[in-house]
Formats: structure tokens, C-alpha cells, sequence
């Protein structure tokens, strides 16, 4: 955009306007001033899919979003080592964005996966920054390429829920340099992402959204990052602070708290007016940038397009992490689906991140339309509540009994993964734990299933001869599994993060 146009605005702005751009309108708004023909525009969340809520606004998944393509989640796509359709992917984010007035997506989420307990590791690519760098930058490329700004977050060290708001960091330079920042700086310098978002974390003392070595120093000076510095959601701690030290808006509003700051800041001489005055000019660059978008011809999304994009990269997510010759299994044998999982997918994360797909697939009816309805046969197995039930095991085991092969669904259910809290421990349930022991020998022609978004243990892996990591595949997951399983495609996918056999 001109900086002759944003010079101009700076100085038909009052103080007051000034710092009322510096936070949020609401909870998903940005303010506009009508007056400067500046509109309101909207960010909403993501990655794997637009989260854009119709009614009241929470960060959590709580409340109801319209319907959207739900795509796999960043573990899965990181198994694909496919940038190229990852920023098909994007595209595809990008005009779902358009066809809803959305201006900027919250994602991609890059954060190195250091804890393997991280409650949100779904929503991250990789333990390898160069990996997760580059996935990244596909998934910037594509959403922007469609007029739409993304938010790489979050910046930075953050990779665990436990007291995330409060916890300290503690880093050496070298680590920071090496491990923690190398995915930001490639995604930044590739694709200059219209926004990048800080954690909530202190990083050695400081609150990530004041921290002037990383804001300022690093992410504008050093990479030369053009966008502007969003706090997440709740992330503030000083405004003032954050204004002189590289934060540029505070989201969501805080009403008119922090604005009262600012200007007292102002007036009372703790803040200067350029400093003040560089936070709003990258706001109001964002807002032109977005007022292209917004003022060009209406895009309507394909969301039948887009369901046939998630199969296909559902398809690439797929990892055999085991094979002893038992896959691929041929049309015409008797099959046995056993696992709730089946027939009530884990196709997402649960949190910020929780879309509502305008279709969804479930394993069980994929299988039988690749198998055959006659030739497939399903019981639960165990609950989705961890309720035990030695009935439903017996009624498993003598399913699998008259089969030729077992397909069980195993993994986890948002109680043991999601936003805003880690997990416990690596174990899959204790109710699939007790059904996989009591297969007993019906575990030699058993595939494992695997829904999950994080590595977890696998003490049956040298009992049974084959493991499917499915990972969290949305909406189109459960057509991708059953092609694999019958040989139609092949399982391409290359683990991203660690899995160890104990």
C-alpha cells in the first residue's frame, strides 16, 4: 500500500482514533473509522479450516461456526511432505475466507513440537523447523494468493497448554536460534504473512507480547517482517508496553481499558506519538490491504471441490508405520470394523480450532462401499466414554473370530487432546488397551486403525501385523483410510515427529 496514503490517514486520525486501532472492535473485529472510509474487518480462526462463528465469538470451539471444509490437521499434513498441495490447500482456506468476508485467517500454527504431551500438537506441524518452516510457507502462499491474510503463530517458544498464560520459557540463545525460530524466519521471509501472532508465554522473563528482542529486534528488524504483531486472544499484559516494544494490536477488545492507556501514554509523555503512530500505521496497511479484497467481486467457494481437496490430501497423511504382508486386503474378504471410532470419527482437534464441516465421512460406511455392505460386519468394541463394557469385548472377539481380517479403530478422543490442557501420559484408553489384549490371537490378521493427532504407545505393535497412522484426517479422512486399506492408493505418508516402540 502507498505510504503516502497511510501518511495522509496518520494525520487525520485523532488520538483517540489512533488508539482505539491499536485493539479490537469485538471479539473477531478489527474497528474501522467511517469516516476515512476504513472498515471493520474480520479475522477468524483456523488452521485446518474457517472457524467463522455466526453468533457470539469464543476461542475455545464452544460455540457454533458455519459450515466449512475441514481439512486434516497440521500432524497429518506435515506426513505428506507435499508443499505443493498444502498451498493447494490454502487456496482452497483462502476462497472459503472470500466467499464469508473473512480478512485474515488465524493460522498457520508453526510452533516446534518439543513436549510430546503438548495438548495441542494436532495443530503443529513438525518436530523439525525446516519441515515446519516450509509447510508454513505452502499454507501462507496459498491463503494469500487469494486476497486473504493469514497469522503465523505463535510466536514464540510456546509448546504446551499447561499454564500457558503465565508460564516462563526459559531459553538460551543459541536453542532459541536453532530450534525454536528457524520455522518463523523461513515462513516469514518466504511469504510475509500479513500478520504474525504472539503467544502467550513469557519467553526468559518477558511476556512474548512485549518482548522487544523478539518483536522488534528479530521478527521486524532482523527478518524484516511487514506485517503487524497481533497479540492472541487474552495474550496482552502491558498495552503501553506492548506498543513500544513492537506489539501492534491487541485482540479481542478489552473495551475501552486499554485505549484510555494509550492515550493517557500520549499525554503523559510514557509513550510518544511516532511510537504510537508505527502500531497504527502497519493497522491501517492491514485494513487497506484487506479493503481490496472486500470491494472486488464476490468469490462463492466450491465446497464440493474442496471436500474432493481433503480427501486427497487425507490420502497423503496416511502413514504405514507396519506392514507384515497383511495389507493390502482384497475386495471379496469378510471384514470385521471393530471400534467406536468407526462409526464416530476423530477426524479434528478439539479447541480454537474446531470446524464445523459442511460434510463429514465415517469410516465404517467407507468400508463397506470399498468392501462391500455384505462382506462388512461392525461392533463398537468399547466406548467412546471409557465406560468399560465386558459385554461389548466378548461381542467384538467373536466378530473377529468369523472374519478374515480385522480393522480396528483405535485413538483418542478430545478428553485426552485438545486446547488448554496437556495430556497425561502417551497411552491410548485403557478401554481400547483391554479390547487389543482381549483379541488374543485374532490380533495375526488385525490392522490397526490410528485417529489420533499426536504419537502415542503402541505396546501390541509386535502382536499384530499391521498399524495405520490415520492422524486427524477431517472430513474426507475416513474415504482416504478405506482406499488404503484396500490397496486403491498407496500410504505415502512419512512420519514428521517421533514415534518410539517401547
Amino acid at each position: 500500500m502507498s505510504n503516502t496514503k497511510i501518511k495522509q490517514l496518520l494525520t487525520e486520525l485523532t488520538l483517540e482514533e489512533k488508539a482505539m486501532l491499536c485493539t479490537g472492535k469485538d471479539f473477531w473485529n478489527l474497528h474501522g473509522i467511517e469516516r476515512l472510509d476504513l472498515p471493520s474487518i474480520m479475522v477468524t480462526d483456523g488452521p485446518h479450516g474457517l472457524r467463522k462463528q455466526a453468533g457470539e465469538g469464543d476461542h475455545v470451539g464452544l460455540n457454533a461456526a458455519v459450515k466449512a471444509t475441514c481439512f486434516p490437521t497440521a500432524s497429518g499434513l506435515a506426513a505428506s511432505w507435499n508443499t505443493k498441495l498444502i498451498e493447494e490447500m490454502g487456496k482452497a482456506l483462502g476462497k472459503e475466507c472470500r466467499t464469508e468476508d473473512v480478512s485474515v485467517l488465524l493460522g498457520p500454527g508453526t510452533n516446534i513440537k518439543r513436549n510430546p504431551l503438548g495438548g495441542r500438537n494436532f495443530e503443529y506441524f513438525s518436530e523439525d523447523p525446516l519441515l515446519a518452516g516450509d509447510m508454513s510457507a505452502a499454507w501462507i502462499k496459498g491463503v494469500q494468493s487469494q486476497g486473504v491474510g493469514t497469522s503465523l503463530k505463535h510466536f514464540a517458544v510456546n509448546n504446551h497448554e499447561h499454564c500457558r498464560m503465565t508460564v516462563d520459557a526459559i531459553v538460551d540463545q543459541r536453542t532459541l536460534r536453532e530450534i525454536y525460530l528457524p520455522a518463523f524466519e523461513r515462513a516469514v521471509q518466504q511469504t510475509q504473512p500479513w500478520t504474525v501472532m504472539c503467544s502467550y508465554n513469557k519467553v526468559n522473563g518477558t511476556y512474548a507480547a512485549e518482548h522487544k528482542q523478539l518483536l522488534d529486534d528479530i521478527l521486524v528488524k532482523e527478518w524484516g517482517f511487514e506485517g503487524i504483531i497481533v497479540t492472541d486472544w487474552g495474550a496482552n499484559n502491558d498495552r503501553v508496553e506492548g506498543v513500544k516494544n513492537g506489539q501492534h494490536l491487541e485482540m479481542p477488545s478489552s473495551g475501552d481499558m486499554n485505549t484510555k492507556k494509550i492515550i493517557a501514554a500520549v499525554e503523559n509523555g510514557q509513550l510518544t506519538m511516532a511510537e504510537l503512530d508505527k502500531s497504527v500505521a502497519r493497522v491501517l496497511e492491514l485494513i487497506l490491504k484487506s479493503q481490496v479484497s472486500l470491494e472486488s467481486n464476490k468469490v462463492t467457494a466450491d465446497l464440493t471441490a474442496h471436500h474432493e481437496l481433503a480427501a486427497r490430501i487425507a490420502e497423503e497423511t496416511c502413514v504405514l508405520l507396519k506392514n507384515d504382508g497383511l495389507l493390502p486386503v482384497a475386495v471379496g474378504k469378510k471384514v470385521a470394523v471393530i471400534g467406536a471410532l468407526a462409526n464416530n470419527t476423530r477426524y479434528q482437534g478439539a479447541g480454537s480450532s474446531k470446524i464445523n464441516p459442511f460434510k463429514l465421512e465415517q469410516p465404517l460406511d467407507e468400508i463397506k462401499k470399498q468392501f462391500g455392505p455384505d462382506n462388512v460386519t461392525y461392533t463398537a468394541g468399547y466406548h467412546l466414554n471409557d465406560a468399560e463394557d465386558s459385554a461389548e469385548i466378548t461381542k467384538a472377539v467373536e466378530l473377529a473370530k468369523q472374519a478374515d481380517v480385522v480393522f480396528l479403530f483405535a485413538g483418542l478422543t478430545p478428553k485426552y487432546e485438545s486446547e488448554g490442557f496437556d495430556r497425561q501420559h502417551l497411552n491410548l484408553p485403557q478401554v481400547q488397551l483391554d479390547l487389543i489384549a482381549a483379541l488374543g490371537e485374532q490380533l495375526s490378521k488385525t490392522v490397526v486403525v490410528l485417529q489420533n493427532g499426536a504419537p502415542v504407545v503402541l505396546p501390541f505393535v509386535e502382536k499384530v501385523p499391521a498399524v495405520l497412522e490415520a492422524y486427524l484426517g477431517g472430513q474426507a479422512g475416513a474415504s482416504a483410510v478405506a482406499k488404503v486399506l484396500s490397496g486403491e492408493v498407496n500410504p505415502s505418508g512419512k512420519l514428521a515427529e517421533t514415534f518410539r516402540q517401547i
